[in-house]
């Protein structure tokens, strides 16, 4: 419930600066998640991806409200969403008596174990931006920063090794082998529209006009936010934060 009278209150919120707003700005971005959580530390300790291949590129609107010549009131949002599946390094599955259990990789193994992760990032951000120039310069430098709210998600599908549970197979070659179950996953956090959360952000750029209502954009921003984990219990609050390099179009009302 309380989720929904959020989202019907930026609903809202979004419609009136529509109507209202002095400037509308599209922009593309490349993102770059920080990922500094143990969720990631632990996943990119033992899976085959990296934190670049979460990199991926976003999408956002904003729009404007003058306050004075070099002060301005902006609300915006982009969004960010990434798949990617990875196999365990070191480790190679076998079959059991009808279970699952991971080996080390000195095994040949009959399949690889691995899991998919999906997360995503919809930031909703409200920011105070300085002009000192003001706006009629042929270089118009700017920065901001602000507070949003973060409706997020995070998915984990397929194989999952449980490592707090070891068990010894016996190899007449090589001795006492330790092997770990492993169990099928699909477990996430933000069904629907998401979890929510709170962060701040902080960003500066150039804009260049190229006519009388018309300027392109180059932004760089720096955000940073928590996510609660409730579905992946034992970790600490995830990190959302990112940063992104954008460039974007301003049409001046």
């Amino acid at each position: 419930m309380k989720k929904r009278m959020i989202i019907m209150t930026v609903a809202i919120l979004a419609a009136a600066g529509i109507l209202s707003a002095n400037t509308v700005s599209f922009k593309m971005s490349y993102l770059i998640p920080k990922m500094n959580s143990d969720f990631w530390d632990i996943e990119f300790e033992n899976m085959s991806f990296f934190k670049s291949n979460f990199q991926n590129t976003s999408f956002g609107v904003s729009y404007e409200f003058f306050l004075t010549r070099e002060l301005s009131l902006v609300f915006g949002f982009d969004t960010y969403s990434k798949t990617k599946g990875a196999y365990y390094k070191g480790w190679v599955g076998y079959s059991l008596d009808n279970e699952d259990w991971a080996f080390p990789d000195d095994y040949e193994g009959e399949f690889s174990p691995q899991h998919s992760v999906y997360t995503s990032v919809t930031p909703l951000q409200v920011s105070l931006k300085l002009l000192p120039l003001g706006r009629r310069a042929k270089l118009i430098p700017y920065v901001g920063a602000g507070g949003g709210i973060y409706f997020w998600s995070l998915r984990m599908r397929g194989d999952m090794i449980d490592f707090g549970d070891e068990y010894f197979y016996e190899d007449p070659g090589y001795g006492d082998i330790p092997v770990y179950p492993i169990y099928q996953v699909d477990a996430m956090e933000g069904r629907n529209f998401g979890k929510v959360a709170f962060g701040v952000q902080a960003f500066g750029g150039l804009m260049y006009p190229v006519a009388n209502r018309l300027t392109l954009d180059l932004e760089f921003k720096a955000s940073f936010a928590k996510g609660k984990m409730t579905q992946f219990e034992g970790f600490a609050p995830l990190d959302l934060g990112s940063y992104q390099v954008s460039l974007g179009i301003n049409y001046w009302f």
